[in-house]
């Protein structure tokens, strides 16, 4: 991703994120509008890029179709394009609405940081875990800046807090740092990826959270894998079991998968899938216990780990294994985490390649390509490595592949 890009206003990604969760296609949106207008409106594919002009913060709406949007989604001027400030900035989402007495809690913690409360924390909290839901449909550029500033609020939070408030206050302010991480490798900004994992690590250590310190390093694990350091991977992994003990299942889950896929990447079979044995056992215990785990591992499960033996078995070379365990993730893979279906999907187009299936994975590629564009840079990227190397095998298929990838901006 070009990281001159500019920024997407809040606005925009709180129109975007309004369509992505009630799981409207911007025709659906459009003919919202249509209905909701009482005039006659331009016609639909017209329509169609206006929305998708608004969306991307190309040009703010105008009055009347700010007005349209407020009377298809349901929702007031305020709610939608944040016409009115507010003490922390947050997308339309009615489950992150205040009442008039949390409002107000919240308003006078942001003016006097020294009179945050315990219902103020934990509304932060909850407001964290809905961004991070919404960030698997619209991906991580539209949100970086939203949580970029709610990340200030929270700061100036957690230097107020006082007690053993002051620990949860700076455990959430970690996990913001480790979401921002997350959000800048996805959007390849490696250098402030790593920045903010570090941040988030020392604030984990000093909040006394365990779980968040090991997962830093399993993310930071997962940057290394993904720029091609192996080594590192596996160091990383295994530093965050030194954390075992005082972390949950799934946690020591993930840093034993992340160690097994840095084996795998070095074509270590047998270290690889010994690792992957022994964290698919934690796994299946931590599902037992599913409450029992921190919040940002919502997406951890059976299906996300299947797909994570699915891409070890690919940098073994084994194409049949990893569509085997990439066939079966997707399967259980929700359909709004469109920014993974698009990873995942390009994984499995990989293996059809290497067993010889040109057909299907032409066939995969083109299903994912609508989302990669939009959503994953680490996907298009495959997807042009597949389209190329089906080209030098002189299968058909590739051409329509690169068509539709001509259009990304990733």
């Amino acid at each position: 991703m070009n990281d001159d890009a500019p920024e997407v206003p809040v606005w925009a990604t709180r129109l975007l994120a309004a369509r992505t969760t009630r799981e409207w296609s911007q025709r659906d949106l459009a003919r919202e509008l249509i209905k909701a207008s009482d005039k006659p409106l331009t016609e639909l594919p017209n329509l169609i890029r206006r929305i998708r002009g608004h969306e991307t913060g190309e040009h703010r709406p105008d009055a009347f179709y700010t007005t349209l949007y407020c009377k298809a989604f349901g929702l007031t001027e305020d709610q939608l394009f944040g016409t009115v400030i507010k003490p922390v900035p947050t997308l339309a989402l009615p489950t992150l609405a205040p009442d008039a007495d949390l409002y107000e809690r919240i308003t006078r913690a942001i003016k006097h940081p020294s009179r945050v409360d315990l219902a103020t924390v934990q509304w932060l909290e909850h407001c964290l875990a809905e961004h991070r839901r919404v960030e698997d449909t619209i991906g991580s550029r539209p949100l970086l800046p939203l949580i970029h500033a709610q990340l200030s609020t929270v700061a100036d939070l957690a230097r107020g807090a006082r007690g053993p408030l002051a620990d949860r206050a700076v455990a959430v302010l970690a996990q913001y740092a480790q979401f921002i991480a997350w959000m800048c490798h996805d959007s390849r900004r490696h250098a402030a990826a790593l920045a903010w994992y570090d941040r988030s690590h020392a604030w984990a250590i000093e909040a006394g959270d365990a779980c968040l310190a090991s997962t830093t390093l399993n993310m930071r694990a997962h940057q290394a894998w993904s720029l091609g350091d192996a080594p590192r991977c596996i160091r990383l992994a295994e530093a965050s079991r030194w954390h075992d003990g005082r972390t949950t299942h799934g946690v020591q889950g993930m840093a034993a998968q992340m160690a097994g896929r840095g084996h795998a990447q070095l074509g270590e079979a047998n270290q690889a899938r010994t690792r992957l044995a022994e964290a698919e056992d934690l796994i299946r215990t931590a599902a037992e216990h599913p409450d029992d785990e921190p919040p940002w591992m919502y997406f951890y499960d059976e299906g996300w780990f299947l797909m994570q033996r699915g891409m070890a078995e690919l940098e073994l070379g084994d194409g049949r294994r990893a569509a085997g365990y990439l066939e079966r993730g997707l399967s259980k893979l929700p359909d709004h985490y469109r920014r993974d279906k698009a990873w995942y999907g390009a994984c499995l187009a990989r293996a059809q390649v290497i067993q010889g299936d040109a057909e299907a994975a032409v066939a995969t590629a083109l299903d994912v390509t609508p989302d990669a564009t939009a959503l994953n840079a680490y996907a298009v990227t495959e997807l042009r490595r597949i389209a190329h190397d089906l080209a030098m095998a002189g299968a058909p298929g590739s051409e329509a592949i690169n068509e539709f990838l001509s259009g990304s901006k990733l």
